[in-house]
């Protein structure tokens, strides 16, 4: 699994894109509200994980997961 963070533009919020190894998007969130999303892909449980890699990822920049 891969995870990208999106900068956002002006009133356009911050994003974080999570793709498969074929590079499918698989879930895409607001860095601020990853909630629903997570648990909607089946990773709830792995929430705390994935945003604090996010939130020391810079903007651009593609991270491949082990989960």
């Amino acid at each position: 699994m891969y995870v990208i963070k999106v900068k956002g533009v002006a009133k356009i919020p911050d994003y974080v894109q999570l793709r498969d190894e074929q590079f499918t998007l698989l879930a895409y969130f607001r860095v601020d509200r990853p909630e629903k999303s997570l648990e909607k892909v089946g990773l709830a449980d792995k929430a705390t994980y994935i945003m604090d890699i996010v939130k020391d990822l810079p903007f651009g920049q593609i991270l491949k997961l082990d989960i």
